[in-house]
């Protein structure tokens, strides 16, 4: 069994959505509540903050360079240096207290971001690298971790409170997903499936809010294994590293009592586990 040691002390409310940027050698990732994200390099020990001024969802690296975010009042192109954001669509525009969630980009270049709100009316979104637009899927009610397999034949999507990980036939070349099915029921009492990463096995390891874990599962959707974490709300996770074989964990102490933070001090922070795995590499999107 491989060790989850505690990588840095975030102190996040609702840290999400970990990314490694392998040319820069750093990890990245947001608090959601605090409206903000961070960039880390493990080498120097730098972090920096970036403060958005409204809850982030995810974002994503951006092949002409600077991050794509998904906001609550929608998606864009953040630039580094200015620190400038700039708006490129809204399709939740109007909705009651809806906001973006998680989201990644695909082998081909497009951003795939979900959303959630107070009902069952939340959707999974594909922007294309021209800035247009398109629904995916609809009657989500929380839109959460995604990704894809090796062989880029199937795309893994999440619906936290309904407790499934999704599996779709994906067509990479046209972008388009069919043929739904459940690929894992979380049971109850087990927590609720959160953010995910796909390893270069094709394994897919999901974040369990409320569960205390990790679960790797096999591409049949059988549990392969189970790691343990000292914290309630692990969040998501991201193979990261020189060699992407570390797997990295983001966690919230959002909702929690008093009594509960007492008692797992390492909530909101980031965690790490080396292991003799390797990840993929994470996409660009390329508008």
């Amino acid at each position: 069994m491989f060790e989850v040691e505690h990588f840095l002390a975030a102190g996040n409310k609702l840290g999400e959505g970990p990314l490694w940027h392998s040319g820069e050698r750093a990890l990245y990732w947001v608090d959601i509540e605090e409206g903000c994200f961070y960039r880390y390099f493990p080498e120097t020990g730098t972090r920096e903050n970036f403060q958005i001024g409204q809850p982030v969802g995810c974002l994503a690296f951006r092949a002409s360079g600077g991050l794509v975010l998904a906001l609550r009042d929608g998606l864009g192109f953040w630039e580094l240096e200015s620190q400038i954001f700039q708006l490129v669509q809204n399709p939740e525009e109007g909705r009651q207290n809806a906001r973006f969630n998680d989201g990644r980009v695909d082998r081909n270049g497009r951003f795939w971001t979900g959303t959630l709100g107070e009902d069952a009316g939340s959707s999974l979104y594909r922007l294309d690298p021209d800035s247009s637009i398109r629904a995916m899927e609809t009657g989500i009610t929380i839109s959460n971790g995604i990704g894809w397999s090796p062989d880029d034949q199937t795309m893994y999507y999440t619906d936290s409170p309904l407790r499934v990980i999704y599996a779709y036939d994906f067509d990479s070349d046209s972008g388009l997903i069919k043929n739904r099915r459940p690929f894992v029921q979380v049971p109850k009492g087990e927590g609720f499936p959160d953010g995910l990463c796909v390893d270069s096995e094709g394994f897919i390891w999901s974040a369990h809010w409320d569960g205390w874990r990790i679960t790797r599962y096999d591409p049949d959707g059988k549990v392969e294994r189970v790691i343990p974490l000292p914290v309630q709300r692990p969040t998501s996770c991201a193979f990261g590293g020189p060699e992407l074989n570390q797997l990295y964990i983001t966690s919230a102490w959002t909702g929690l009592s008093e009594a509960d933070r007492s008692e797992q001090p390492l909530a909101g922070d980031l965690l790490r586990m080396q292991t003799d795995i390797t990840g993929q590499q994470e996409n660009e999107y390329q508008g």
